[in-house]
């Protein structure tokens, strides 16, 4: 809808139409007495979108301004909404007020709320953090990024460099999950990138100014009041600056405030982490369920881990499953502060019952320094603060050296929670513009006012009877009117006893009224006590609130260590339900599980069959898995990465014994997806995250392969399933330790052929019409897939399945003629090889009378064919 000329409209409606054009992108909420008014086009979109009704205002025009609004008390929903639905909305707020203000009531911008920037507790998820993301560029090279999180103060920056494919870009974006974006002008240039960001994120093009190199390092060295960056360790990260200086500019920007809460810079190096792109985060279900509908505190790994008594620690947690360590050093300090938790039950309780009594500190730092702290914030610090001297008690007396340097560092702050104590109500309302938020005792003014409004009636009437014996006055009284207030009341008759103290305030025909200092004491006492009451209580608060915020850094300090403990109480809780032990982390190549288990798949059957695992840098390079579906390949594979992956975070694992060594990267290339939105068929996803993989995986690298090459025709899968194996195999070119799940049973040729190709199989036997899944990995192939008893067992129609046996019996019938007619001499000193390499790698005092048996019958079977395929044609 146009908008006239601002002077052609009311003065309020100018102010309007002012605030909104500096805010051209937002919904502008526009407080007027108890409501937030929308106008014009804001009106029509937010009617829509909030349900509303659209009515109008006169503001000078010819026309009615269209126009909606919502109380101010219930504001936050409605903008939470909004915020949701991907829009931008600018808060103006009366500054000053409307009962003492001379003509139009001044107005501002208060605050302006992005997805990135939601602090409303009721939103957020208490346990994950709500980033805000800035990313720049200026040409080839590094690629700078800085991430905040306004809920908690949070604040880091890093830098990645720029391999021309945005992978590493993606690979922090999965990492960080931010809810809102804003990119540099160099980014916002590249249509493809943006095309994929606006795919997945609210991005927002920032202003070029706030990304120049000096303005942006200038920010930084203000807000955080240094003269160098030098005590962070970024002096020389200029991308990375560049993002952090404009990331702060823009918080300035739009929340209007000092962001104390911000007080220190988290500096990420990608090369002190593991690096987990979107596909293996998504495959090992780290945080999300791969289904959606189901559970994640039931089906993910941080699911199951999460038994964090704080949202500190909860945060804290995800970001470890997120970003697993890669320094020994650093791991095993995580590990030793597990381990003591783990072997101190009584401390584990007591620490966990401790915590159970302490909020969200991190958040109420925030409203601290928002301005927002309620009183029942207070309370909540004042009951968190109260636990810490026991929590570094308890944890100094019971003698871990790997958890009393934590302890050591917590400040018990005694000095504000007594004064919290003293002075917040116990029971405060929510809001602190009502009164009944300080505790009575502590501010003697308070109290006298409170007193005033609740007993000044019997203060009047002592007064009166002590009047009536001073003065002997009998038929003296005390009365009040609008007009004059209150008043001493005394007939003609008796007025030659009135004191010469008494002021005449009003001469009536058969009486005189008269004020004394005592009664206009008592007045100004009585009238508009309780108003006077509720105002102080407030300027009260504000100082207690402004002395709170001088100790931020002290709070946000104890939020780090509370939480850190808690992660720790956290694992080894879970290690000790579960019988987890500690792996051991070392530098070298060797990957050695005992009895490993799936860590959430256990949790959820009955009956889990626990299974070894030998990788190595040698003989033991890749290990390629044949067996039927649902005979657990893939649960086995990804239980190998889990264990690996919990190692690198410190966490106990599913596994009677673990020797990990230190990992730079786990990938997984499994299941069927695709892509459309991209143009991308399930197959080209799967030949794009298998090229991911073979272009940036190590020798130190763990690798999850799984059916590579059956998206396409048996033939063509077959010879790129080959062809990856012995490009992974190579040493030359990556030698990294792999799993490798097949249906292609010529892949067990490999063994043999490859150095490092060892053959396993998930073991299953059939009985009749059914199959039996053992869920065993034991060595050696398979040529047996049991599809048509999946099948079966999935439901599918019987006539289907015997349409399938007879179709089956007639391409194996094919095969076998096909195989006689070919001749194929060097056949059977191949297969006489496998059968030996496979003999000779056996240890016999090593087996179990169960895998004896089943090794006897898999070598005779194997022995049986070479002999039929040595005879003469």
């Amino acid at each position: 809808m146009a908008i006239l000329p601002a002077s052609n409209v009311t003065p309020m409606m100018r102010q309007y139409l002012e605030l909104k054009e500096q805010n051209p992108d937002c919904l502008l909420f526009f407080r007027l007495g108890d409501f937030y008014e929308l106008f014009f086009d804001d009106a029509v979109t937010a009617s829509r979108e909030l349900e509303l009704v659209l009515t109008g205002r006169s503001c000078g025009m010819e026309e009615r301004a269209p126009m909606c609004g919502v109380p101010f008390h219930a504001v936050d929903s409605y903008i939470d909404r909004l915020i949701a639905k991907g829009y931008k909305v600018a808060i103006c707020e009366q500054l000053t007020d409307p009962a003492q203000s001379k003509g139009l009531v001044e107005r501002g911008i208060i605050r302006i709320v992005t997805p990135g920037t939601v602090t409303d507790s009721s939103v957020l998820d208490e346990k994950t953090n709500n980033y805000v993301l800035s990313l720049y560029k200026n040409g080839p090279g590094k690629l700078g990024f800085s991430a905040a999180d306004v809920s908690t103060g949070a604040f880091s920056l890093g830098e990645i460099e720029d391999d021309g494919q945005n992978t590493r870009l993606f690979e922090e974006l999965s990492r960080i999950q931010p809810t809102e974006v804003i990119v540099s002008e160099g980014i916002a240039e590249d249509g493809s990138l943006m095309k994929r960001l606006k795919g997945a994120y609210y991005v927002y093009g920032y202003a070029k100014w706030a990304f120049d190199p000096e303005t942006a390092k200038k920010n930084l060295l203000s807000h955080f009041r240094l003269a160098d960056l030098s005590g962070y360790g970024c002096e020389g990260m200029t991308e990375g600056i560049c993002a952090a200086g404009a990331l702060l500019a823009y918080l300035n920007e739009t929340q209007k405030n000092a962001l104390e809460h911000i007080n220190a810079i988290s500096v990420y190096r990608r090369s002190s982490f593991m690096v987990l792109d979107e596909a293996t985060r998504r495959n090992l279900e780290l945080t999300k369920p791969i289904r959606e509908g189901r559970s994640a505190k039931k089906t993910t790994l941080l699911g199951l881990l999460d038994r964090t008594k704080t949202a500190m620690g909860g945060r804290m947690l995800r970001g470890w499953v997120n970003q697993p360590l890669t320094d020994k050093r650093a791991i095993n300090a995580r590990l030793d502060a597990v381990a003591a938790f783990a072997e101190d039950m009584i401390l584990r309780a007591a620490i966990g019952d401790a915590l159970d009594k302490v909020y969200d500190l991190e958040r109420l730092c925030s409203r601290l320094s928002y301005g927002t702290l309620n009183a029942r914030d207070a309370l909540s610090l004042k009951h968190s603060l109260s636990v810490i001297p026991s929590i570094k008690n308890d944890v100094l007396a019971a003698g871990h050296p790997a958890l009393s340097a934590f302890a050591e560092k917590l400040d018990p702050l005694t000095g504000l929670h007594a004064i919290l104590e003293n002075a917040v109500a116990e029971d405060p309302p929510a809001v602190i513009t009502e009164g009944g938020i300080i505790k009575e005792g502590y501010n003697g003014q308070i109290d006298e006012l409170r007193q005033a409004s609740t007993e000044g009636k019997d203060w009047l009437n002592k007064l009166e009877e002590a009047e009536k014996d001073a003065t002997g006055i009998k038929t003296l009284k005390i009365g009040f009117n609008k007009v004059f207030g209150y008043y001493i009341e005394i007939t003609k008759s008796h007025y030659a006893l009135v004191p010469l103290r008494y002021e005449r305030k009003q001469t009536l025909a058969n009486a005189e009224r008269f004020i004394t200092p005592e009664l206009k004491e008592l007045e100004e006492k009585i009238l508009g006590a309780q108003e006077r009451s509720v105002a102080l209580e407030y300027e009260v608060f504000a100082s207690l609130r402004k002395l709170l915020t001088e100790h931020i850094d002290r709070i946000k300090n104890n939020a780090g260590l509370l939480a850190e403990l808690d992660c720790y109480r956290s694992l080894a809780s879970v290690a000790e339900s579960y019988g987890y032990s500690r792996p051991k982390l070392t530098a070298g190549g060797r990957l050695s599980i005992t009895d490993g288990r799936h860590p959430v798949v256990e949790r959820s059957m009955t009956g889990f069959v626990p299974n070894d695992t030998l990788l190595d840098g040698g003989e033991n390079r890749v290990l390629v898995i044949t067996g039927p579906n649902m005979a657990g390949k893939s649960t086995y594979m990804r239980q190998v990465a889990l264990i690996t992956l919990m190692a690198h975070i410190g966490s106990f694992v599913p596994a009677k014994k673990a020797e990990i060594p230190l990992t730079d990267r786990i990938f997984t290339r499994v299941g069927a997806s695709d892509d459309l939105s991209f143009g991308q068929s399930t197959f080209m996803v799967e030949m794009s995250e298998t090229a991911n993989i073979l272009n940036n995986a190590t020798a130190k690298s763990l690798l999850l392969l799984d059916e590579i090459g059956r998206g396409t025709s048996t033939y063509d899968g077959l010879s790129i399933a080959w062809a990856v194996v012995e490009y992974i195999c190579d040493k030359a070119k990556i030698g990294a330790k792999t799993l490798f799940a097949t249906h292609f049973h010529e892949l067990s040729e490999l063994e043999g052929l490859l150095d490092g190709v060892v053959n396993y199989r998930i073991t299953a036997r059939e009985s009749g019409e059914d199959v039996i899944f053992l869920r065993k990995i034991v060595r050696g192939g398979t040529d047996k897939s049991f599809g048509i008893q999946v099948a079966r067992l999935a439901g599918i129609p019987q006539t289907v399945i015997a349409r399938a046996k007879e179709i089956l019996r007639k391409l194996e019938a094919a095969e076998i003629n096909r195989s006689v007619e070919s001749k194929e001499e060097t056949a059977p000193p191949r297969k006489y090889a496998a059968v030996l390499s496979e003999l000779a790698a056996v240890k016999a005092d090593e087996l179990t009378p169960f895998e004896a048996l089943g090794l006897l019958y898999d070598l005779s079977e194997k022995a049986r064919e070479a002999l039929c395929a040595a005879k003469p044609q």
